[in-house]
């Protein structure tokens, strides 16, 4: 049956992009600006597929991911149907590195595992020594060595904003960009640019400590806001800016949730923005594994809606090649806050690493960053398939978990609760080091542990989900 939407879909078949991904878009597009309303039926997948000229395979894919990302429901033997659960934006509402393990030395320890580290044995490490020597080969290698810009290369700033704005919806110019030393180095110069003594930040618990250590060095004040099955509870979140609190910022991994690698939802992305909006506070979003998914694409970040108007976006190249690769990069487009981080950047660091930038650049030109991302994908998710057939195997009726659509990481929730020291000092008894929750909680542990997989062989890997299963 065909529904009486007026389709104004035009694809363009020499796009990059793939032509389910302009089907899906122009769709969201249609329903941010009104046109499609909440609970409103679309068009069959035939029908669809025909007024629009293209395999009826594209459209399904299309609205995959739609249904995915949640812009629209499926009704068995109804049809689809944009989703009426999610807030609609009106002109009226928008006015680490582990701790370091004692009691045991270097040499004892036989397998690490980590909290997500890609597998440097996969890194593109010759197109990187061949883009290295082109550059000291060229006739101008000369101004190589000269001093740069405090932001980063112009030119490998212009081709993030590129990424960024073409890949994940986001709406900066090079001027909005700063490239730093991994993203850790832009947690601290963001911090630092950002905080004063006594501000309050709120952050996610569980959560990413190195960046809490970040804050904390600035002079804020960290609030905790819990973390459930939909990501950070959003409700917290407005309870404490409803007590008259003077919050500055919120610190979120909304993508894939740091440690428990859940999504946040749609709903409670909108509500989010319509607070910030409302309350003044800024957004501070790490979006530390984008890359790396296993679905149709990634959520898109929060800082692509144009809606939101303070955000600080933190991203890194750090695990796309290596992670002794330190590529990391902020951005936003408060020029005044960009501005002091170069100048802070120029006082401890003068500039970033410019021949670096200047290899990696020539690699994504080249199109091998973006060969290497497909082939890493597949590795990894291969990697991941494997790694849940052991945990089912081994912890069966011991542990829940659930399996990541995306990153290096699994979340793992004991049956029981777990004295976690006790453990650790078992494993590492065994030579095995793992990642205890005191690493991401806030004040109470969590019983529950971040399991990183990408790293490490599938033979390691067996060994130890073995051991950790016969220790619960």
């Amino acid at each position: 049956m065909l529904r009486a939407w007026k389709l104004e879909i035009v694809l363009d078949p020499q796009s990059d992009k793939a032509l389910y991904l302009q089907i899906a878009d122009a769709v969201i597009s249609d329903i941010c600006s009104g046109r499609l309303k909440p609970g409103e039926a679309l068009p069959g997948s035939r029908s669809l597929a025909q007024l629009l000229k293209v395999n009826r395979n594209t459209v399904v894919e299309a609205l995959g991911v739609l249904v995915i990302e949640g812009w629209l429901v499926s009704k068995e033997r109804q049809g689809t149907f944009v989703a009426d659960t999610f807030p609609v934006f009106t002109e009226r509402s928008l006015n680490g590195k582990p701790d370091v393990v004692k009691g045991n030395t270097a040499a004892a320890v036989r397998l690490r595992f980590d909290d997500g580290h890609p597998d440097s044995k996969i890194a593109p490490i010759n197109e990187l020594a061949r883009a290295y020597r082109q550059l000291f080969g060229q006739k101008g290698r000369w101004q190589l060595m000269g001093y740069g810009n405090e932001l980063g290369d112009p030119e490998f700033r212009k081709t993030i904003v590129q990424m960024l704005n073409y890949q994940r919806g986001m709406q900066v110019n090079e001027e909005h960009i700063c490239i730093t030393r991994g993203s850790q180095m832009a947690m601290y110069l963001m911090a630092q640019c950002l905080f004063t003594s006594g501000d309050q930040v709120m952050v996610e618990n569980p959560g990413y400590k190195p960046a809490w250590k970040a804050f904390e060095k600035a002079g804020a004040k960290l609030l905790p806001v819990n973390v459930d099955a939909e990501g950070l509870v959003v409700d917290e979140v407005a309870a404490y800016l409803e007590s008259g609190r003077k919050i500055k910022a919120l610190y979120v991994t909304p993508h894939r949730q740091y440690p428990t690698t859940v999504t946040l939802s749609l709903q409670r992305r909108l509500q989010l923005i319509r607070l910030s909006n409302k309350y003044g506070f800024t957004i501070i979003e790490d979006d530390y594994d984008n890359e790396f998914h296993f679905g149709y694409r990634p959520i898109l970040p929060l800082s692509s809606f144009c809606e939101l108007q303070n955000y600080v976006y933190i991203g890194t190249m750090s695990k796309v090649v290596a992670p002794a690769l330190r590529i990391g990069y902020l951005a936003c487009t408060c020029d005044s806050l960009i501005g002091k981080v170069g100048e802070l950047r120029k006082m401890i660091d003068v500039q970033g690493d410019s021949i670096m930038e200047q290899a990696v650049l020539q690699l994504i030109k080249d199109g091998t960053v973006k060969r290497h991302i497909k082939k890493a994908t597949a590795h990894y998710k291969s990697k991941r398939d494997s790694t849940a057939a052991l945990l089912e195997k081994y912890m069966k009726g011991k542990a829940s978990f659930t399996i990541p659509d995306g990153g290096l990481a699994f979340w793992i929730v004991p049956n029981k609760k777990v004295d976690w020291s006790k453990l650790r000092e078992k494993m590492q008894e065994r030579g095995i080091e793992i990642i205890t929750p005191e690493n991401y909680s806030f004040n109470e542990t969590v019983n529950g542990i971040r399991f990183g997989y990408g790293s490490l062989s599938e033979k390691d890997l067996e060994e130890g989900i073995a051991v950790l299963a016969g220790l619960l």
